[in-house]
């Protein structure tokens, strides 16, 4: 029994180990994909990029960077929450090795947006963001150190899947497609209704679950400070939800309500 005991918590101790290997492989990663492979990219296949100020190039390619992340962590968090049967089976204490490469991939991009926030801050700068990216490093950093938590940190981390439309609005903006067009008015419904869906609609389901395991022993296991740290920063990523819907939607009314004006007006 001992031996088993030695034996898992040096499996948990090699697995904690990877996962900040891969934490600092991805920020590197990220890091170069914004100063070498955005610019090249973006020169080759679009040809308004070289006219934009140094400014607007520097959000492009951090924008570049941003949806190449969530798409590999979106896809990733849809395997897993199909495939991963000791995850969905306990989700405080499932088997959390593939959760915890893929929150690994995202500490990395928080840590490489963050600095890049500061660096640029006059141009980038966001509090929402900062707010965000802290509380999410915040509540990872227990996935990462102890393994725990992984299908409500796989859950967090579908919300990727609405960034790429995001930043698709802006490129369309950038490049000076008027948001009353087909294409960016086709974006900004597909951006709506994907971001309600996976960080407005899930709300409900989230919850349940939580109260689901609340009061059971594996989340008295968890200790008052993963409690904290878990549900803590859930509220507050709701808060920010939300106040992003509302952005997001209003956006959208205003965009389809210049539309006929725009027709008139031709």
């Amino acid at each position: 029994m001992w031996k088993l005991h030695r034996c898992f918590q040096g499996s948990m101790e090699d697995s904690t180990r990877l996962g900040y290997c891969v934490v600092a492989s991805s920020f590197v990663a990220f890091q170069f994909f914004f100063s070498a492979i955005s610019p090249q990219l973006s020169l080759s296949l679009c040809l308004s990029y070289s006219h934009l100020p140094s400014v607007k190039q520097s959000e492009w390619n951090s924008r570049c960077v941003s949806t190449v992340h969530a798409m590999v962590v979106g896809l990733f968090c849809l395997y897993i929450l199909w495939y991963d049967d000791a995850v969905n089976a306990n989700p405080i204490w499932g088997e959390p090795r593939l959760v915890k490469m893929n929150v690994a991939i995202t500490c990395g991009y928080l840590l490489y947006d963050l600095l890049l926030l500061i660096r640029y801050w006059r141009t980038l700068g966001d509090s929402l963001f900062v707010c965000h990216h802290l509380a999410a490093l915040y509540a990872y950093g227990y996935v990462l150190s102890r393994g725990v938590l992984p299908y409500f940190a796989n859950f967090r981390l579908l919300s990727e899947l609405s960034t790429p439309f995001v930043n698709l609005r802006w490129f369309l903006d950038a490049v000076g497609w008027p948001r009353s067009s087909w294409l960016a008015l086709a974006n900004g419904l597909a951006m709506t209704v994907v971001f309600f869906m996976v960080r407005i609609a899930v709300i409900p389901s989230y919850y349940a679950q939580v109260f689901t395991w609340y009061g059971t022993p594996e989340y008295e296991r968890l200790g008052l400070s993963v409690q904290l740290a878990w549900i803590g920063p859930s509220l507050a990523l709701e808060v920010l939800n939300v106040v992003w819907m509302y952005r997001i939607t209003r956006g959208f009314y205003r965009a389809f309500c210049q539309q006929p004006k725009a027709h008139k007006s031709a």
